[in-house]
């Protein structure tokens, strides 16, 4: 955005209107018609037009997303806090709550990706604080082109150094997440980042600045010209001019964030009385924090003083100071008396704390600046009466006459095409990526990355959180709702598998330009079959995040809405993971096979693309199949739990031995086809010989024995026109591999 600073930093009121200086900054010209005419009734001068194109901004005031948004399942008995603050809460007993959120960081990774993700990570982690809560847990989930060149290979390794280095040095275990590789992704990969906290209930805070005369106080690392306007940027559509733009991208320091957390945690425990609302300085920088805060609180206005903010650069223009998303800092409400109180935690955290402002009487939000006025606007047209679009909806064209016959996979040989299949990058193993991670730092990870949900303890008490993301864009594009419902139901199937109970889900819309009627459908669809498959499992979404205009070059990515779900483990000793444990231990698949092969990894790995109707989906019995499976893990029936998804049934049955290196001996009617099909409402179960009769009463029809887990090393599946046959470690061998391999 410098380009956009040095061609206006002295333009008039009149040059903004007559030149249309301000489409530069993202504002249209019936918007910046509504600041002219209807908000102000005069022209706005060059700070206050940046002021209205960072918050009127996609990323900040989800302009075109409000309508849709307001169609999500939100509501639930344990839900404290839902959407609309910096996180979500929700009761999990005990005077506990547990607070998540998700974040994306798409854009901006894409023009720096080590400093874009580094930024992704402390940015979510100060949602999560900000309400009070202590952060436990991140994740990730990222989407990339396949891997062909040295520069993707840099880009992917960058991306993951700059998650890895932000959590390991704040230290925040990074317990897993999801990685799928589909040049869908081509030059706009997605980079979210989910956190996790847990908090006493007694202890939350809101971002509010309320009471004439309280203190307004800017808190950690100084204001430089990083990130100018990167809400703005982060709301654009990307294309090949805008590849180079890092001034719209900050730099991190985790070191500093905590610091800053530390500092925030102990003020919001010990000094509670002084503190009247916290937010963290992220999209469109001080100017969303202050004036969100202001709005928040109701009835009253604010006025700061730009030059008591702690600047790191000479001569930093009001626009630049308001804008400027440089990281780690924080904003506070303080009761008027109390300022040196708190100011005092943090000069002892040797963190920056000074009074910039107070809240006033009025609605008036006043910005002074080398002893000047340089803006005075209304608060709330800032932070909560940006207009809202309804946006024209129109089935994409690749939708229109779609043929519903499923693909046939054709395998002339069952163990080589297994085989290929484990090699898939989206398939194979993602420890070459979570290796990097610390997480087990704080002590508290029970399940590592690499099984279907992470799983962390809560200290004190016999319960554990569950967590994970997951989404398939290529389901999506073949059918947004329905691809939308089998996204909260996959999250909802891995928590399961852990041995949880789904709490509720935060999510990160990313999809691609809503002006254009076929790109909002994908996104109103979307929604729908989330909001569904989320009543239906009474999992609320209480937090998320919205990406749009995730195109490059006219060309949007896969709807990809990424559902990030926690679950509660009530006694540690239902914690369950997917590994076969015992040799004799009886393997079975739960719930029906059926043709699955639209949309799935078989049909993109043998023809190169997807088509066609996707496969049907029936949320009843989804519900069914993982309440048998929570009922079965409850009453201590089951060895291993592992959801099956991408790759099919014998995919998850490869990936079900690699833990131990157990092999299995197995049989089935179904054809070697059916044990590729990505049908959902499955699981691929081992049960103790001496639990088969209660497991089977448990479950009646809905399970199918396949055979026994064996102790030598050799996965041999046996189906009514062929069989796979294939030694453990070499199997291991190539899902381990391939990545590295590609990396490399």
């Amino acid at each position: 955005m410098n380009s956009v600073m040095d061609q206006t930093t002295e333009a008039t009121p009149e040059q903004i209107r007559d030149q249309k200086l301000y489409q530069s900054m993202g504002l249209t010209d019936h918007e910046y018609g509504l600041i002219k005419d209807d908000v102000l009734h005069r022209l706005p001068n060059y700070t206050e037009v940046g002021l209205f194109s960072g918050m009127w901004s996609e990323h900040c005031s989800y302009k075109n997303s409000k309508p849709v948004l307001k169609k999500f399942f939100t509501k639930g008995k344990h839900v404290v806090k839902g959407p609309g603050e910096g996180a979500g809460i929700i009761d999990i007993g005990d005077n506990q709550g547990v607070v998540f959120k998700a974040e994306s960081h798409n854009h901006p990774s894409a023009v720096e990706p080590f400093q874009g993700a580094t930024t992704g990570v402390g940015g979510i982690l100060r949602d999560i604080f900000s309400m009070g809560a202590r952060p436990i847990a991140s994740m990730d989930s990222l989407r990339f082109a396949e891997p062909k060149t040295d520069a993707d290979k840099y880009f992917i390794q960058q991306i993951v150094a700059g998650i890895s280095a932000y959590g390991n040095c704040i230290g925040i275990p990074t317990v897993g997440g999801d990685t799928a590789f589909d040049d869908a992704y081509a030059h706009n990969p997605l980079i979210n980042v989910m956190s996790v906290g847990l908090m006493d209930l007694d202890k939350i805070e809101v971002g509010a600045a309320a009471g004439v005369g309280n203190s307004i106080i800017y808190v950690g690392h100084k204001t430089g010209r990083d990130g100018i306007n990167g809400a703005s940027f982060a709301s654009l559509q990307f294309d090949s001019e805008h590849e180079s733009q890092r001034s719209a991208v900050q730099v991190g320091d985790p070191f500093e964030e905590k610091l800053v957390m530390e500092a925030c945690l102990e003020v919001i425990n010990n000094h509670s009385d002084a503190l009247v609302g916290i937010q963290d300085m992220g999209a469109a920088g001080l100017v969303s924090s202050s004036a969100e805060m202001g709005s928040k609180a109701g009835g009253n206005g604010m006025t700061l003083d730009l030059d008591l903010v702690p600047q790191r650069e000479e001569g930093m223009s009001a626009f630049e100071l308001m804008l400027s998303e440089s990281q780690e800092r924080m904003l506070l409400c303080v009761k008027a008396g109390h300022e040196d109180e708190v100011l005092k935690v943090f000069a002892d955290q040797g963190v920056n704390a000074v009074v910039i402002g107070h809240v006033t009487e009025g609605h008036q939000y006043k910005l002074l600046h080398h002893g000047k006025t340089v803006a005075d606007v209304p608060v709330d047209s800032l932070a909560s009466q940006a207009p809202v679009y309804h946006r024209e909806s129109a089935v994409p064209e690749h939708l229109k006459n779609v043929d519903s016959a499923q693909f046939e996979p054709q395998i002339s040989n069952p163990t080589e095409t297994l085989k290929e299949m484990l090699g898939q990058l989206t398939i194979a193993s993602k420890e070459s990526i979570y290796e990097t991670y610390d997480t087990q730092v704080q002590t508290n990870t029970v399940v590592a990355p690499g099984s279907d949900a992470a799983v962390v303890r809560v200290r004190h008490h016999d319960k554990a959180l569950a967590i994970t993301t997951d989404v398939n864009g290529r389901y999506l594009y073949l059918n947004p709702r329905v691809g939308g419902a089998m996204a909260v139901a996959e999250a909802a199937r891995n928590i399961v598998a852990s041995g949880a109970v789904p709490l509720g889900i935060t999510d990160c819309l990313n999809f691609g330009n809503p002006e254009k009627p076929d790109q909002f459908y994908e996104l109103d669809q979307a929604v729908m079959g989330m909001s569904e498959a989320c009543e239906k499992f009474e999992a609320p979404v209480i937090s998320g995040n919205v990406s749009l205009n995730n195109e490059y070059d006219n060309i949007p990515i896969y709807p990809t809405p990424m559902v990030g779900m926690v679950g509660l483990i009530k006694g540690l000793n239902h914690i369950t993971t997917q590994d076969f444990k015992h040799a004799g231990d009886l393997v079975y698949v739960v719930g029906k096979t059926e043709p699955g092969f639209n949309g799935s990894q078989i049909q993109k790995m043998q023809t190169g693309k997807i088509a066609g109707k996707l496969f049907d989906f029936d949320l009843d019995y989804e519900l069914k199949i993982q309440q048998l499976v929570t009922q079965a893990i409850q009453a201590n029936l089951l060895q291993s739990a592992h959801d099956i998804s991408e790759g099919g049934l014998i995919t998850a049955i490869a990936e079900s031995t690699f833990g131990h290196q157990l092999g299995v001996d197995l049989a089935s009617d179904l054809s070697v086809a059916d044990f590729f099909s990505e049908s959902q409402s499955r699981f691929i179960v081992s049960v103790p010989q001496e639990k088969q009769a209660e497991f089977e009463q448990l479950v009646g029809k809905e399970a199918q024995q396949l055979g026994k887990v064996v102790d030598d090393n050799h996965l041999f599946v046996q189906a009514n026109d062929g069989y796979f046959d294939l030694d453990v470690d070499k199997a291991l061998g190539i899902w381990k591999g391939a990545l590295p391999c590609r990396l490399k």
